[in-house]
């Protein structure tokens, strides 16, 4: 058997595996699924770049046929990364998972009753304040509209000081 048919066979059984336990309802199951499929295409890309050859530098007297290919390098770097990036990404989605299996009914509510309780009482205060304010405003115009009858008026002695 040859390195390429069990590369080939590799990549079957895993994208086989892969394909089978991401069919599962757990999330852990689909992550470990994914990364199967994940690797299973990195081989896919290894098979398809054809035979090795001399590193993809030119220099004087190499021939370009004997040159290997670089882009599939690149493409597996790329789909290691994307595959991490998914990987994290679904990592997060399971402990969220599991967190809010964790706490039941209430789900993620938990956190927010003293934060509504402090908005609540912060509320009645500006409430209470504001209906202060309009209590005391509304005295200051009930004082202005009554007068006093013997209240001088500015224009009445120019030369003293109108004071409280």
């Amino acid at each position: 058997m040859t390195g390429s048919l069990t590369l080939v066979l590799l990549m079957a059984v895993l994208f086989g595996a892969g394909i089978s336990i991401m069919l599962e309802r757990s999330l852990t199951r689909v992550l470990i699924g994914f990364l199967l499929v994940g690797n299973a295409v990195n081989i896919l890309i290894y098979l398809m770049s054809g035979t090795p050859g001399l590193a993809p530098i030119l220099n004087d007297g190499v021939d370009p046929e004997a040159i290997s290919d670089p882009l599939p390098q690149a493409f597996v770097l790329t789909a290691i990364v994307i595959n991490l990036g998914i990987t994290a990404f679904m990592l997060a989605l399971i402990y969220r998972s599991w967190w809010l299996a964790q706490l039941g009914e209430k789900g993620d509510l938990v956190d927010d009753e003293a934060d509504d309780l402090e908005d609540a009482e912060e509320t009645a205060d500006l409430i209470r304040m504001s209906a202060a304010d309009d209590a005391a405003i509304q005295q200051i115009i009930d004082a202005s509209d009554e007068e006093p009858e013997n209240a001088m008026s500015p224009s009445d002695d120019d030369d003293s000081e109108v004071g409280p």
